[in-house]
């Protein structure tokens, strides 16, 4: 049996799964403070109630036929960088290296130019962070330098790569 993975909404049954998955350093250690650890299943419901209220959405759960299994998102520019969004996504360790996040990262791209209006989406994965950056690079995302100094996690500085898309580059 082959399983499809998808981008759909967030649903308030999702609570379980993402405790369940997101409850990992591994995780966690590349993604923002913002991103708890441990993560719980009161998180869960917290985040589940802030999306709810998202108008338009812009945060997506990454599922496969039976539960959520990541999420990926937006966060929009303002003033001069109204058409910029930097884009932010996890998937849980179970279903890594099987190619699920290059290619919804792919979808999601053209979903948030089409959607959004954008002219840019950009990323910036810490340089530890080997996976995402072969996402990135799978998905047509380009290196356009390196953020120096440019986080503070996990009790260290960290280097920050800057991954841009721009919208004539959707294929």
């Amino acid at each position: 049996m082959v399983e499809k993975y998808m981008i759909r909404n967030w649903r308030s049954n999702d609570a379980p799964s993402i405790a369940k998955y997101a409850n990992n350093k591994k995780i966690w250690v590349n993604l923002r403070d913002g991103f708890p650890h441990p993560y719980q299943l009161s998180d869960a419901e917290r985040f589940l109630s802030i999306v709810a209220q998202q108008n338009p959405r812009k945060i997506f759960a990454i599922a496969d036929d039976k539960e959520a299994i990541g999420s990926i998102g937006l966060m929009l520019g303002e003033d001069v960088h109204r058409f910029t969004a930097e884009m932010g996504y996890w998937l849980a360790e179970p279903f890594w290296n099987k190619g699920i996040m290059s290619k919804v990262v792919i979808q999601f791209a053209e979903y948030a130019f089409e959607k959004f209006a954008l002219n840019r989406l950009f990323a910036e994965p810490y340089l530890e962070n080997t996976a995402s950056v072969r996402v990135l690079e799978k998905a047509g995302f380009t290196l356009e330098g390196t953020l120096r100094a440019n986080a503070f996690k996990d009790g260290k500085v960290l280097d920050q790569y800057l991954y841009a898309k721009i919208r004539h580059e959707i294929t």
